[in-house]
């Protein structure tokens, strides 16, 4: 069986709050899928958004029907983390993670 892929690498926003809008879209029916990132107020939305996209033209390159494909996988891992400092008072410094994402989807058929 046939299984379009995608991934986006390095995305600037913590797994953590990518996996909750990722979460809305495992499993459900490619339209449905789109339908929810539309309509969801999250800033990984957009990015999702076109990584779904991209995942459906690489559908269309392998002659998959579009309208039997569902989300089978998505997967967000954690990727490389930007480590900073803050001052703070006193010529004391606190850590700061910025968190990267890796997201791989995958599209099947029914």
């Amino acid at each position: 069986m046939a299984e379009a892929k995608a991934s986006l690498n390095n995305y600037r926003q913590s797994p953590r709050k990518v996996r909750v809008v990722a979460d809305l879209m495992r499993g459900k029916s490619v339209e449905d899928a789109l339908v929810t990132l539309t309509f969801t107020t999250k800033r990984a939305s957009g990015p999702l958004e076109k990584l779904l996209a991209s995942a459906i033209a690489n559908a269309k390159s392998l002659s998959l029907p579009l309208d039997k494909l569902v989300v089978k996988e998505i997967r967000v891992d954690s990727g490389a983390t930007l480590k900073r400092r803050k001052s703070r008072s006193r010529g004391l410094a606190n850590p700061i993670k910025k968190r990267t994402s890796h997201i791989n989807i995958v599209l099947a058929e029914k």
